[in-house]
């Protein structure tokens, strides 16, 4: 395994003062990366994580590498966004050889030369089944006021709503980003979220999602399925997930270029790739492990809540990075004038 094996190595072996820092986006997730990650791969190599914390801007990435005072070794970032800051040379590009894994360990899915596949996410429709006990089914139902009256709670942008939009209005799966492709398309997208737009709760962050189910605003809500499986948890709250047409994003690691603690942050990521960590972070956090030999790992209890359990996937759309890092711009002016009408 290489240097996958050398991060497990007995901490005799590390350098003394030997450090990096991982920069994540706080919360829950953060906790469970801490717990099943950053405090074993420490103690295994003995090599001291220090922790940053951010909301994916990476503006403070560019400004780091552009002005040579890098203080980030490894980061956590969406694939879209590691792409284009791949492509402008922001970012190490990954040599697999020194990482000592093999890339056709990982499950399939857009990702970057410069990335690591690290987590598998789902953002799906959820409800409180105390009271809808027959809830939403597919997401077509997400777009029937008659069915189901009352608000939705929506993320306030246009990545998933366009795409959830195309499918209600009869887009098969696989066609969704070539339509969306087209002006046309765009203009199908919109005209369907227009028949919901008085009905809907907009919301900023991801965390806000749980809340307002909780608070009775919205009878359904788009949520990060590890979110509501954690309220479940800690609020006793009866929230159900419908995971038709659940849409799929991987998260990876990055190393920004001029990183001070670069060979760390290889092992880092040799570590963080292995399948019993990833386990270990999935049943703590219900995020789909990226490595195809993790989810055996998996508590049998813990799989169903996965976005990427087998049963999950058969109706699942993996969001194109691609396409959002050519037409984000584009279509984020285009939702903000909609939403503002």
């Amino acid at each position: 395994m290489g240097l996958a094996a050398g991060a497990l190595a007995p901490a005799k072996f590390a350098f003394a003062g030997d450090e990096l820092t991982i920069t994540s986006f706080g919360g829950p997730a953060q906790d469970a990366l801490r717990k099943a990650m950053f405090e074993p791969f420490s103690k295994a190599s003995g090599i001291k994580v220090n922790e940053d914390v951010f909301n994916g801007e990476i503006s403070k990435i560019r400004a780091m590498v552009q002005s040579k005072s890098v203080s980030w070794d490894v980061v956590d970032l969406y694939p879209g966004l590691a792409g284009q800051l791949c492509a402008e040379g922001i970012l190490e590009s990954i040599d697999w050889k020194k990482l000592g894994l093999d890339r056709a360990s990982f499950i399939e899915g857009e990702t970057t030369d410069c990335g690591v596949p690290e987590v598998v996410t789902g953002k799906v429709i959820a409800y409180d089944k105390d009271k809808f006990p027959n809830g939403p089914k597919t997401v077509a139902d997400l777009f029937d006021t008659k069915k189901f009256p009352g608000k939705r709670g929506l993320q306030k942008r246009p990545v998933e709503n366009l795409e959830w939009a195309l499918i209600a209005d009869g887009v098969p799966l696989k066609d969704v980003y070539k339509v969306l492709s087209t002006p046309a398309g765009v203009d199908r997208a919109f005209k369907k979220l227009d028949t919901i737009k008085q009905d809907i709760v907009w919301f900023q962050t991801s965390s806000q999602a749980p809340q307002l189910l909780a608070d009775g605003q919205v009878i359904m809500a788009a949520a990060y399925s590890h979110r509501i499986v954690d309220a479940v948890k800690k609020s006793g709250k009866h929230f159900q997930i419908m995971w038709d047409t659940q849409q799929l994003s991987m998260g990876v690691w990055v190393i920004p270029a001029g990183s001070p603690h670069r060979d760390a942050a290889y092992k880092f990521l040799a570590f963080a790739g292995l399948p019993q960590p990833q386990a270990n972070f999935a049943n703590i956090m219900p995020g789909g492990p990226t490595n195809k030999e993790a989810l055996a790992l998996v508590d049998p209890a813990i799989l169903p809540d996965l976005p990427n359990a087998p049963d999950h996937m058969a109706s699942a759309l993996l969001i194109s990075a691609a396409f959002w890092a050519e037409k984000g711009d584009e279509l984020t002016q285009r939702f903000t004038v909609w939403v503002a009408k």
